[in-house]
């Protein structure tokens, strides 16, 4: 994992493709996008403001949003543009290609210190599909490439993973290595008591991970959907909750190897309907037939904050239930409260994945947590030990 970081180079003079995490919610106010969150922009100001600071000529690349390989103005980086001018409190100019002689007329015109944002690669079809080509063309506007994009580098794309074997030069940005470096530290050395809080839909996005971290983690604290499918497949009634019913022998496999690390709801808020008007209600144990669990209930509550707070390391991603509905926020409201409490009483704590830090902002509790991961899927894979193409692409440290 020793890679090159923006301290190994010198870039000044020098084109550097920075591909980053420009994926971020926008809004259609007046007729015309504006970015709505700007978490993913702010977060890789450190590098972009070392290129320019060094003399470099910063082009950056993103994707944003699922524009299926072709153009859609909805998906245009163009205000994005605008939107980082504003805080660079500098002119960063746009290009509405991402490719091709007029993309490279105008690099090759930059003065140092100055930056570009390309339009959004997945308007391209070889994006996805790592195509040689179109990664090829891309490198042709580098010399140097940085991968800042800690959120994609799971994708073996063509400007995460295909351009750096176009490159001679492949660093990690700043963004980059202090992902690295927090989530390296919660999966190889934790300091106990250890506490892991898995929520979200599906039991099947979170196995490889579960697997690794109960060797070192005292507590999986289990919420959200994927709750479900472990109880049903302990035999307890889950009523109509949201179960992976092809997943109920690997939850009970991981349950048993678990060895009493894995911690389930024991009473949960449930509804008939999955709505947010709908009549709620507590229930312990088992779930009747009609009813949902949407929340962890409050008994529950109380045993995962108390779990948290004797906590000395944290990794929390998913959230406890339905939190975007404020009758099935609390579960989750109360868990962020608590990761936010154990920090501050000198736990480290790493909360990621889009719903949990959605969650997190929602709270108020952002800036009360040790590191806020960019990534999902990412982190997910990172804990697990998976290879991330997006990191494994870069150039080794001497």
């Amino acid at each position: 994992m020793k890679k090159l970081t923006l301290d190994d180079i010198d870039v000044r003079g020098k084109r550097v493709l920075v591909r980053v995490d420009f994926n971020v919610p926008l809004s259609s106010g007046n007729g015309r996008p504006t970015v709505s969150d700007d978490t993913r922009i702010r977060a890789a100001l450190p590098t972009i403001r070392h290129i320019l600071d060094h003399g470099g000529r910063a082009i950056l690349i993103s994707h944003l949003g699922r524009p299926g390989g072709q153009p859609n103005p909805d998906l245009s980086l163009a205000c994005v543009a605008d939107h980082l001018g504003s805080i660079l409190e500098e002119r960063v100019r746009f290009s509405s290609n991402t490719v091709g002689d007029t993309v490279r007329e105008v690099v090759d015109g930059m003065g140092d210190g100055s930056v570009i944002l390309l339009e959004n690669t997945r308007f391209e079809s070889g994006e996805k599909a790592n195509d040689p080509d179109f990664a090829a063309a891309l490198a042709e506007l580098a010399d140097v490439y940085v991968n800042d994009a800690f959120g994609a580098a799971h994708r073996a794309h063509a400007s995460t993973a295909g351009v750096a074997e176009h490159v001679d030069v492949c660093a990690m940005g700043r963004l980059m290595e202090e992902e690295i470096e927090a989530l390296t530290k919660v999966r190889d050395e934790p300091d106990p008591p250890t506490v892991a809080i898995l929520g979200g839909a599906k039991v099947s996005d979170k196995i490889g991970t579960v697997r690794r971290l109960m060797d070192s983690y005292q507590n999986i604290l289990i919420g959200g959907a994927m709750s479900y499918t472990f109880l049903k497949a302990l035999g307890h009634a889950v009523g109509d909750s949201r179960v992976e019913d092809d997943r109920l022998d690997t939850a009970e496999e991981l349950y048993e190897q678990a060895d009493g690390a894995i911690v389930l709801p024991s009473d949960h808020v449930v509804a008939a309907e999955f709505d947010a008007n709908a009549e709620s209600k507590v229930v312990e144990g088992g779930i009747d037939g009609g009813y949902m669990g949407l929340d962890i209930g409050p008994k529950t509550v109380e045993t995962y904050r108390e779990t948290i707070l004797n906590a000395d390391t944290i990794v929390w991603n998913g959230p406890m239930g339905v939190f975007e509905m404020e009758k099935f926020a609390e579960g989750t409201m109360e868990i962020a409260e608590a990761v936010a409490e154990a920090t501050d009483n000198g736990a480290f704590s790493v909360v990621g994945g889009g719903d949990s830090v959605s969650a997190l902002a929602k709270s108020g509790y952002t800036d009360r947590i040790s590191h806020v991961s960019t990534g999902g899927g990412a982190m997910l894979a990172f804990l697990e030990g998976a290879p991330l193409p997006g990191i494994e692409a870069l150039t080794d440290a001497e």
